[in-house]
């Protein structure tokens, strides 16, 4: 999974990657070390989880420049089009662009709804009524005025921040494969449906 992200990101001109350790460090640390790329990477260890807006509060100054960047959850196997999405981030003014899927099971994710421009006017996590069918697809382009919103106690993207910036995220409907691999049933649909992307070309890791 850390393999097929790297990739993904050099093939779309990404120059420096910031991977949290805190789970299996010791192992992340050995692939890193034998892993080519013309990529900088670099590692943050956390021996307790910050959250995922905690981890970009503590290493603000890797992300502070005038330059938009990408947060992306490593658990989720994609084939998303970042170049694409970077695009509509750029064009859209907002502090925060949001990939979003369309889920047969949206109670199980963050959902958001977007008006006609595809400004998220609503989000809410794990609803047990969903307003929609568009779900937080785990991949954001962030501007670096997202770090001025990040006050206070702010631990999580999506309880602490998405809903205080409703209205200032700019939505990403992303065509492309998308799995959380969070279980092992999930896992395995992954294993089956993964190598038919593939052969399908379906794919842009790397340049063919």
């Amino acid at each position: 999974m850390l393999q097929w992200w790297l990739e993904l990101l050099e093939f779309h001109g990404i120059t420096d990657v910031l991977v949290n350790t805190h789970y299996l460090p010791d192992q992340v640390e050995s692939f890193l070390a034998g892993y080519s790329s013309k990529m900088e990477i670099h590692t943050a260890f956390e021996p307790e989880l910050l959250g995922s807006a905690g981890t970009i509060r503590a290493n603000r100054d890797f992300v502070s420049d005038d330059e938009p960047f990408f947060i992306c959850y490593a658990d989720n196997l994609t084939n998303i089009n970042l170049a694409a999405m970077l695009t509509t981030h750029a064009g859209s003014g907002a502090v925060l662009t949001m990939a979003l899927k369309e889920m047969d099971n949206p109670s199980s994710r963050g959902i958001a709804v977007l008006d006609e421009a595809g400004r998220v006017v609503s989000f809410e996590e794990k609803p047990a009524w969903p307003k929609s069918r568009l779900a937080n697809a785990g991949v954001y382009v962030a501007s670096p005025r997202l770090l001025n919103a990040m006050t206070g106690n702010t631990t999580d993207i999506g309880y602490d921040l998405i809903t205080r910036l409703v209205g200032n995220i700019q939505g990403y409907r992303m065509r492309e494969y998308l799995r959380d691999i969070g279980t092992i049933a999930s896992l395995e649909a992954a294993e089956k449906e993964w190598p038919v992307i593939l052969g399908q070309n379906n794919w842009i890791g790397k340049k063919v």
